[in-house]
């Protein structure tokens, strides 16, 4: 397996790679690798020829007093786990690769990136679509591969796809969970021990509010102040925001008719983390 850090590299890789027929499959990370992202990685080589995966901490997605600078990179453990299970190049570009010094140039999806994350995080999905725009532009990818942990950002993503006319698949693949529930994120090394057992509120109020709208409860509001209950119980945590919401849209229901997302993000300590369930009915 290789690492490249140039735009260059990259390029001349996957011309080659194109010259020879095969298909090609990109995982775009920030790096501290967990088994959500080789999951991931397993998904684009079972289903292409050749894998993709970037490895960058994108200043533009982090804002005023977010955790850009303590954000966990470690190239060396996260390229070992990535040529295990088999990825064929990993490209990990630098700040200055990616965004010279005269770059001046952003994209940006209206609308659904004005509420859940994007609500509480101003310009944070501009900053993901600039970045995974360029990313899709440097690859140029068959497909991409995300996680359903980032609902909101999978939604975007694909919703910028569409609009601006990319020939990319973006699969969507499963959350993936520690033994007792809690989804796998980069940010979870920041816990202590005791925020780590406090945080599992997260994924126990979530599947329990499923529990309740597959026991036949369609009132939203019901189910919301369940979870609230059940998150402001745990005095580590601080709610961000707990919405139930179109699956598609992202608006805001009052009552369960189709398949619902319930999206929350909460503090455990001095760590944001997001969840999320999809529901279907």
């Amino acid at each position: 397996m290789r690492v490249v850090e140039t735009i260059n590299d990259i390029r001349a890789i996957v011309k080659s790679q194109r010259a020879a027929g095969k298909s090609i499959g990109f995982v775009p990370t920030m790096g501290c690798l967990h088994e959500g992202h080789i999951s991931l990685a397993r998904e684009s080589i079972r289903e292409n020829d050749f894998t993709i995966m970037s490895i960058f901490v994108n200043p533009t997605q982090f804002g005023v007093n977010e955790d850009f600078d303590k954000y966990p990179r470690r190239l060396e453990e996260d390229s070992r786990m990535a040529e295990e299970v088999g990825v064929d190049v990993i490209f990990a570009p630098s700040v200055k690769e990616m965004y010279p010094g005269s770059y001046k140039t952003f994209v940006n999806v209206e609308g659904i990136t004005e509420v859940l994350c994007g609500k509480s995080r101003p310009g944070h999905f501009r900053g993901v679509t600039t970045v995974v725009s360029k990313l899709f532009n440097i690859v140029q990818p068959d497909k991409a591969y995300f996680g359903q942990k980032d609902a909101q950002q999978v939604l975007v993503i694909k919703k910028m796809v569409k609009d601006l006319d990319m020939n990319i698949d973006i699969i969507t693949c499963p959350i993936v969970r520690e033994h007792d529930g809690l989804a796998m994120s980069s940010r979870n090394v920041y816990l202590s021990g005791e925020e780590r057992k406090a945080a599992l509120v997260l994924s126990k109020s979530l599947f329990e509010a499923e529990k309740m709208i597959l026991n036949g409860e369609r009132d939203c509001k019901k189910i919301l102040n369940y979870i609230n209950e059940k998150i402001a119980a745990e005095n580590r945590a601080q709610v961000d925001y707990i919405s139930m919401v179109d699956v598609e849209s992202l608006e805001e229901i009052s009552e369960i008719q189709r398949n619902v997302l319930i999206a929350l993000a909460v503090k455990i300590g001095g760590t944001r983390l997001i969840d999320n369930v999809i529901v279907e009915v």
